[in-house]
């Protein structure tokens, strides 16, 4: 019996050996019939063994919610797309060092698993660094808590450590999903435009191409992507490891120009990475608009040129800078818009443009179109009015929107010494002497503040031009406070560099430096939460408030309503007007952080307010604004003129004849130097050391 059941024993361990290795081999023959590669000699990229080029669009995931990317990128196969091609944004995931958020709508694989079930393949930016016009370049604002002059993108020890761990958490997560392992992955890019940046360091690119091969191995192809030139070829690529590509918008670059610069640095497929099919918009600055007609003629013109001419349209959607993911150009420095539009082919909300027609017209003189059902545009809905009540002052509310006890410090210290690493900060100062029309100087304000003395409105300082307010009257135990904005980080150029936020240097009265300081970061999202909170008059000083009868009296504050219900009782994309009324400010649906708005200085008027951050009815959806500067509202009783609006289409052009800074020519058909300028080789540790103030410690 017992030799029996061992005979038993070994034929079903036998049997399980065989089930394994047959799968294994099954497995095997699975991944190498899959296979991404190039053939030099041809010049053509090679997918299972046949030649390929690809048509493919830029959407980023982190600017559209998880509740459209089906939607999107169905839409986008339906265009004629092979491909989607997007970005991964480091801070993203981890906002705080060490803590990794993958779920919802960081949900960075159940995108590429989207993507593939829709039937595109998928282009990887996997960074660390992507630019995008994204809040620091994707860097995570905590990089430069202990170190403000680390010298990013470089072999600047600092840098490497969090960049490697970072590594160690993102690439293996997504070598499962790679083509040759059975996903949507055909090839990733390490960094971004490398030949930009003023170091031109070849060891910083071989420590990323060693990076990315010791977790992704040989499976993937890894790639660069630098602007139409021999030197940032050169600075940006590295020759006979990482495949080079080059990116360019209509004119004045020729077709043949720029496919000439990357063929001159490496032969092989020619590749558009960041064919330009619009442009981003500032705040202050005309809306950004480009032809339908001239994108399509010169798409066209590229899949003409060159059996072998792969393009990837930047963007195909552009999406939204949802809370405090916008970024800033420099020069003088210039937040970017809550929409991230991009006059694409898909719109911020997804719908279907002129543009989308005209290029999946174009795609169609090239290969069969998929014979899928046209996708619709979602439903939109007009809410109508809100009418809104003061909630608090932010001062009056310290205790809900900052609960922990304060930072305390002799000199103000930045955002980022304080683990606060976006939005608001408070700096509160007791004076102790009094001082007669004196100057206050705020040199080192990152990048917006509004000072109150005793609750009470002073001025404002803002980086670009006006840091100092004079003609401030005090006394002994007045209390000054600065309510600060971090605007967006710098996430192109040298400017990078030292991108920190707050109150970077000290603050002075007359020529006294003001010391000890209380620093309050605020989540302005509690606010949201607290249903019971409302303004309490009687911490203002009567005389004032009966003599100073403006709104900016009840400024930096925060105003609430109830959303009211849509006649079926469904959820619908809607478009929040904040313009005429509110000046500038956040907004807050329901807990989300919907964005920035500032129809003041235009272009862009609404904020796009995706379906699935309301609540079906009867239950309440609540809109919390945030207004920095003057509120339609000029007393402390409910107002007809207290109100905002949700109608059913965009404004993200401002009408004319209102101020929205001084307009600037369309000339869409050459690429904007503020992206593509030379990197500043020169002298940069001195420029950065200007750039820098440092705090008096």
């Amino acid at each position: 019996m017992a030799d029996a059941r061992n005979e038993n024993i070994l034929t079903s361990s036998l049997k399980v050996l065989l089930i394994l290795v047959v799968t294994a081999y099954q497995v095997s023959a699975a991944s190498n019939e899959r296979s991404f590669t190039i053939d030099y000699e041809k010049e053509t990229f090679v997918k299972d063994g046949v030649p390929f080029r690809y048509v493919s669009g830029s959407l980023h995931y982190a600017r559209v919610p998880s509740y459209y990317w089906r939607d999107r990128l169905t839409k986008m196969f339906a265009a004629g797309l092979d491909a989607v091609q997007t970005y991964v944004p480091w801070n993203f995931h981890e906002t705080f060092p060490g803590e990794y958020n993958f779920q919802g709508d960081h949900d960075l694989i159940q995108f590429v698993r989207t993507a593939q079930d829709v039937g595109l393949l998928v282009i990887l930016r996997a960074g660390p660094y992507i630019c995008g016009e994204w809040e620091f370049g994707g860097f995570p604002g905590w990089l430069l808590k202990h170190n403000s002059s680390m010298v990013l993108r470089t072999m600047d020890p600092g840098y490497l450590a969090p960049v490697g761990r970072w590594l160690s958490v993102l690439l293996p997560k997504i070598r499962p999903h790679l083509y040759s392992n059975g996903g949507p992955i055909i090839m990733v890019q390490p960094e971004n435009e490398y030949g930009s940046w003023f170091a031109c360091d070849h060891e910083y690119m071989r420590y990323l191409h060693d990076s990315f091969k010791l977790y992704l191995h040989d499976d993937v192809l890894l790639y660069t992507t630098d602007g139409c030139s021999a030197r940032d070829m050169k600075c940006g690529g590295l020759a006979g490891q990482m495949y080079a590509t080059v990116d360019f918008g209509p004119g004045p670059h020729s077709t043949k120009n720029c496919f000439d610069i990357q063929m001159n640095f490496n032969r092989g497929p020619k590749v558009n990475s960041e064919f330009y099919t619009g442009w981003l918009d500032l705040w202050g600055k005309a809306h950004s608009h480009t032809d339908s007609s001239v994108i399509a003629n010169y798409l066209d013109q590229m899949l003409k040129y060159a059996n072998n001419t792969n393009v990837n349209m930047y963007m195909f959607e552009g999406g939204t800078n949802f809370g405090y993911w916008n970024g800033a150009e420099m020069r003088p420095y210039v937040p970017q818009v809550t929409s991230y539009d991009y006059d694409s082919p898909l719109s911020e909300a997804g719908d279907l443009t002129t543009k989308y027609f005209a290029v999946q017209k174009t795609i169609s003189k090239y290969k069969r179109l998929p014979s899928v059902p046209m996708p619709k545009n979602t439903t939109k809905y007009a809410y109508g009015k809100v009418q809104l009540r003061l909630k608090s002052t932010v001062l009056n509310m310290l205790s809900t929107l900052s609960p922990k006890p304060p930072v305390l410090s002799k000199y103000p210290l930045t955002m980022e010494q304080i683990d606060h690493y976006y939005g608001f900060v408070v700096y509160r100062h007791i004076l102790k002497k009094s001082y007669t029309k004196a100057t206050l100087n705020i040199s080192g304000i990152r990048d917006r503040g509004y000072v109150l003395v005793n609750s009470v409105s002073a001025g404002m300082v803002v980086r670009e031009h006006n840091r100092v307010i004079t003609g401030i009257t005090v006394k002994t135990n007045d209390i000054l406070d600065i309510i600060v904005e971090n605007q967006g980080r710098i996430g192109f150029a040298i400017e990078m560099l030292g991108e920190i936020k707050g109150i970077i240097s000290n603050v002075t009265m007359n020529k006294d430096v003001l010391t000890d300081w209380k620093i309050y970061p605020l989540t302005i999202e509690n606010a949201a939460h607290d249903k019971n909170l409302r303004f309490e008059p009687k911490r203002f000083d009567e005389t004032v408030r009966n003599t100073v009868k403006t709104s900016i009296l009840l400024t930096p504050a925060l105003f609430e309503g109830t959303i009211p219900a849509a006649r079926d009782g469904k959820n619908y994309d809607t478009f929040l007007k904040m313009g005429p009324s509110w000046i500038k400010g956040q907004v807050f649906i329901n807990g989300f952080n919907v964005g920035r708005y500032w129809p003041a200085k235009g272009p862009q008027v609404t904020l796009y307010v995706p379906a699935h951050i309301l609540k079906p009815a009867p239950a309440k959806n609540s809109v919390l604004i945030l207004e920095l500067e003057s509120a339609p509202c000029s007393s402390f009783r409910p107002q007809p003129e207290c109100s905002l609006e949700f109608i059913d289409y965009p404004i993200l052009s401002k009408p004319k004849g209102t101020a929205a800074g001084r307009p600037r020519p369309h000339h869409r058909y050459q690429l904007p130097v503020t992206r593509r300028r030379s990197a500043e080789s020169s002298e940069p540790w001195r420029l950065l050391q200007k750039s820098v103030p440092r705090n008096k410690l």
